[in-house]
């Protein structure tokens, strides 16, 4: 069940932005996960030659961290001023 927001969505409250960046970061780790999987189960089991495949997950398990850290830490979700 999706989660229900009580107000009308908008980008610039604090609450609804924190939430957004979550699900984004969900599922950036969602397709990471399916992906991976996918392409190291042909390389183990298929018994390929893929020689760039542990660089290319660590590259991407990097950028996901780096994601986590600007979402966990980084973000600032205080009140966005309007700038009319």
């Amino acid at each position: 069940m999706p989660p229900r927001w009580p107000r009308k969505p908008d980008r610039n409250d604090p609450d609804y932005r924190k939430l957004d960046d979550r699900m984004n970061f969900a599922v950036h780790v969602a397709i990471f996960a399916a992906t991976n999987s996918g392409l190291w189960f042909f390389h183990l089991f298929i018994r390929t030659n893929w020689q760039w495949l542990p660089w290319f997950t660590a590259s991407w398990l990097g950028l996901l961290l780096s994601h986590l850290l600007y979402i966990s830490a980084i973000a600032n979700y205080t009140e966005a001023s309007s700038q009319d």
